[in-house]
């Protein structure tokens, strides 16, 4: 069902991306998204980063009207949607692109203190472009790649996985999709989870838009186990 909710605050977390808080608090489980509505622009899928807020990077007309929203305006949103992450294992790594951080922040958050090692290993074209937030509050470790060797180490997050994933009992992932074919690449599809992005426009699994091989986006993701996405992605 579609709502309205008042937008307590704004913030900016890096270069064009910014955060969103609302005044309700939504029940989710790290990985779910919601649909967001701007009447006379349009509904768009973003995933939750906790349960009263969204973090969005500006990249089309739907997100530069959403940046133009401040403390007062409102959003209507329904949801949460989809398949949301499983935690297994004591030692994990989340692994992250760009702004691919959302959800991954979400799991930190709610398993805190959960697991023996929890490793965030997040990667961006440059420091500017970095959306970390608070995260370091709720992980062990956390390991930072830029493109252009602006911060932390210079490369991609998935050259740290490929060299330390024998360390991890499951590894968790969103970004990119070249970025997650890597990953999946590396891990052999085994022991990780991807959360995928595809256009959508009903959210729950009717018009069939955000299809993925044999899979709905919307409704059997957007977490996939990875033995599910062999010869689909």
């Amino acid at each position: 069902m579609l709502r309205r909710v008042e937008l307590l605050e704004t913030w900016e977390v890096a270069k064009d991306v910014k955060a969103f808080r609302f005044d309700e608090k939504l029940e989710f489980r790290a990985g779910q998204f919601i649909m967001a509505w701007l009447p006379g622009v349009g509904e768009k899928p973003f995933s939750l980063a906790w349960e009263d807020f969204i973090v969005v990077k500006r990249v089309g007309s739907f997100t530069t009207k959403l940046f133009e929203l401040g403390e007062g305006d409102y959003l209507w949103i329904r949801g949460p949607y989809g398949r949301g992450f499983d935690p297994r294992g004591e030692r994990l790594a989340l692994v992250g692109g760009g702004i691919g951080i959302p959800p991954l922040y979400a799991f930190a958050r709610q398993n805190k203190g959960k697991f023996e090692h929890l490793t965030l290993i997040y990667g961006a074209r440059s420091r500017e472009e970095l959306a970390l937030m608070d995260v370091e509050n709720y992980v062990d470790e956390v390991v930072i790649t830029t493109d252009d060797g602006s911060a932390g180490r210079e490369g991609f997050p998935t050259e740290v996985l490929a060299e330390e994933k024998g360390k991890f009992d499951q590894v968790y992932a969103c970004g990119p999709e070249a970025m997650l074919k890597a990953v999946l690449k590396v891990m052999d599809y085994k022991n990780v989870q991807i959360s995928a992005e595809r256009y959508m426009k009903c959210g729950i699994g009717v018009c069939g838009s955000c299809n993925l091989g044999k899979y709905l986006v919307c409704r059997d993701g957007p977490v996939f186990d990875g033995e599910l996405l062999r010869g689909t992605l």
